[in-house]
């Protein structure tokens, strides 16, 4: 997590600024010291979310971006859509942000219905785990493809909605970035639909995928090569049967340790009005 961001979104909520906070992958809006809007290159924007919600039209978005957002302020589940897409930004930003500069600004049009206290929001980017662990690191999010693998072992696997969805469009050129896009989700709840979807060995590890990517392989945990085999005949072995792994859905919110209790009723509706 990057350590000066953080730092820095504290001190600003301790000044009480507005404005907007840059970083070298997207941009923190914030009023009196709260982030009332987060956006990140990697995660699907809140237009995206309201359109494909059905809660804004993109004429709606426009206009309320160009100075008129009254009628769109007024809609149910805007407050919802507008922390899940903070939430989601703030993530990643977190996870890669190298610099940040401050740039004093009008509040954000989305100040009136979202507001989240930079404490609450680095409490629950620390809960959800080291974002450079694991076969899928946050860094990979729009640099590797989801494959799915070819040939699947016979074995009962239980399938959320959501990994379903992520299965069902994932075609070996997108990148979860892009799926997540297309399908009008969190940049985070689709990495995590991949992570147990590739533990259930539906979704090829992205091992060989970094290098061509630029990702250096010395921080990331990355399993040697296979050489290449040798043409000579082989007897078939049959593989070993093995006991069906059911994948684990996502843990419910309910049963996070509480951070700030306002915010989190907030985010408590959000995921469970909008879980797959």
């Amino acid at each position: 997590m990057s350590t000066d961001l953080e730092l820095e979104l504290r001190r600003l909520e301790k000044a009480g600024s507005t404005g907007v906070l840059r970083a070298s992958d997207g941009e923190f809006h914030l009023a009196e010291g709260a982030i009332v809007s987060a956006e990140c290159r990697w995660t699907t924007g809140l237009d995206r979310l309201v359109v494909e919600a059905g809660v804004a039209t993109e004429e709606d978005w426009r206009r309320a971006g160009a100075g008129d957002p009254a009628p769109v302020l007024g809609r149910p589940r805007l407050e919802t859509l507008a922390l899940l897409s903070v939430f989601d930004a703030a993530y990643f930003l977190l996870a890669t942000a190298e610099r940040s500069e401050f740039h004093p600004a009008p509040a954000h049009w989305l100040a009136p219905v979202c507001h989240v206290p930079p404490q609450a929001l680095v409490r629950e980017c620390a809960r959800r785990g080291d974002p450079r662990s694991g076969p899928w690191p946050a860094a990979l999010v729009d640099r590797a493809a989801v494959v799915p693998v070819r040939r699947v072992r016979r074995r009962r696997v239980v399938l959320t909605g959501g990994q379903t969805e992520v299965l069902a469009i994932a075609d070996g050129h997108r990148t979860i970035a892009s799926i997540a896009r297309a399908l009008g989700r969190t940049a985070y709840g689709v990495l995590e639909a991949v992570r147990e979807l590739t533990a259930a060995e539906l979704i090829a590890h992205p091992e060989l995928l970094l290098e061509p990517f630029g990702v250096e392989t010395a921080t990331l945990p990355v399993a040697p090569l296979p050489s290449a085999p040798a043409v000579v005949p082989a007897p078939v072995t049959p593989l070993p049967r093995r006991v069906a792994q059911p994948v684990e859905p996502l843990a419910p919110y309910d049963r996070l340790e509480p951070v700030d209790r306002e915010v989190l009723v907030r985010l408590k509706a959000a995921l469970e009005e909008l879980k797959w």
